[in-house]
C-alpha cells in the first residue's frame, strides 16, 4: 500500500506538530513534503497531498476537507512571527506588500486594514524580501522564521510603544536605509480587534482518507514534539542562529497547537470578516475529522 502523502510547511511553528514523523516512532510511516504554507494548500486542492497543513482561509476555498481534530498553528495574543512593518504609522500607509507565503496571513491583514486601521492600501504580493518590499511599498507583510529574527532584534533593543507597536531604527530592525519603522504583531492586532485567538493554519485532510487512526497518529506526532522542545529549540538555534531561549519562549508562550473552543470562536470571526470583504466565497461549516471513539462534527 502507498505511504499517505503529507505537505508540510517549513517553519519552526511547525517543527513540533511532525516531530513524531521524522525523529519519533512513526518516522517513515509518511511520506513528507515540505514547502511554504501556500504551496502546502496548492498540493491538497490538486491532489499531490493527502494530509497537509494548510492556511486557515484555504479551508474555505478547497472542497472536500475536513479538519483534523485539536490540532492548529494558532496564537492567543500575540505571535511575533507575523508582522507588518511600516515607515509610517500604519494608519498612514497607501501601499502595502504582502509576503506571498501564506495566504491565511495576507487575508487577516486585508481584514486588519479594514476594521482596525480604516484604511484600504494598495495591495501588492511580493517575495519575502523585507529590504525590497519596503523599497516599492510604504509597509510590508513578514512572516514564518525571518519575522521572528526581526521581532527578536527589535525586543532586544527597544520597547513597545502606544497600543502594543514598536518603534525602531532600521539599524536596530537590520536596515539602516530605513530612519524610522513601525512594527506590528499580526495577531496582537487582530486581537485588540476581536478579543479573538488567531488560528493560523490546520491540519486538514480530504474527507476520504480521515480516520481515527490517522487523527490520533497526528495527535500523537504533536505529543512527541512537545516532549522533545529542547531538542527542537537547541537545533533551530544552530540552524537559525538564534538565542535558544528565545526560540523556546516563542513555541511555549506565542504558538498554541490546540484548536480549543476559543480558537474554534477566533477562527468563526476570521471567516465571517473574510466573507465581508469578499476574500472567500461563502462561509461553510468547519467539519471536524473523527477522533479515536468520536463521531465526526
Amino acid at each position: 500500500m502507498n505511504k499517505l502523502r503529507i505537505s508540510v510547511v517549513q517553519y519552526l511553528n511547525t517543527t513540533p506538530l511532525v516531530r513524531g514523523f521524522t525523529h519519533g516512532s512513526q518516522r517513515g510511516k509518511y511520506e513528507l513534503s515540505f514547502t511554504v504554507p501556500s504551496e502546502c494548500a496548492e498540493a491538497l486542492r490538486t491532489g499531490a497531498a493527502d494530509v497537509a497543513i494548510i492556511p486557515a482561509i484555504e479551508y474555505q476555498r478547497i472542497p472536500n476537507l475536513v479538519v483534523l481534530p485539536d490540532l492548529s498553528i494558532a496564537s492567543k495574543e500575540r505571535v511575533r512571527s507575523l508582522l507588518i512593518i511600516s515607515k509610517s504609522p500604519i494608519r498612514e500607509a497607501r501601499s502595502l506588500a504582502l509576503d506571498q507565503s501564506s495566504r491565511s496571513t495576507q487575508a487577516l491583514t486585508r481584514i486588519l486594514c479594514d476594521a482596525r486601521w480604516l484604511i484600504s492600501p494598495r495591495f501588492v504580493e511580493a517575495a519575502p524580501d523585507l529590504p525590497a518590499m519596503l523599497a516599492d511599498c510604504d509597509a510590508a507583510l513578514l512572516i514564518g522564521d525571518p519575522a521572528l529574527r526581526l521581532a527578536i532584534a527589535a525586543e532586544q533593543q527597544v520597547t513597545p510603544g502606544k497600543d502594543g507597536e514598536w518603534i525602531c531604527t532600521g539599524a536596530q530592525a537590520g536596515l539602516p536605509k530605513f530612519a524610522k519603522l513601525h512594527l506590528y504583531d499580526v495577531v496582537h492586532e487582530w486581537w485588540q480587534l476581536t478579543e479573538r485567538p488567531a488560528v493560523l493554519a490546520v491540519w486538514a485532510a480530504r474527507v476520504e482518507i480521515a480516520t481515527p487512526e490517522l487523527a490520533a497518529d497526528f495527535s500523537a506526532s504533536l505529543a512527541f514534539g512537545l516532549a522533545h522542545l529542547p531538542e527542537i529549540c537547541a537545533e533551530a538555534s544552530r540552524d537559525l542562529q538564534l538565542p535558544e531561549k528565545e526560540l523556546s519562549l516563542y513555541l511555549r508562550t506565542n504558538i498554541d497547537y490546540s484548536l480549543d473552543a476559543e480558537n474554534l470562536k477566533g477562527l468563526s470571526e476570521y471567516f465571517a470578516h473574510a466573507a465581508r470583504l469578499n476574500l472567500i466565497p461563502e462561509i461553510k461549516a468547519i467539519a471536524i475529522a473523527p477522533a479515536a471513539g468520536i463521531s465526526a462534527r
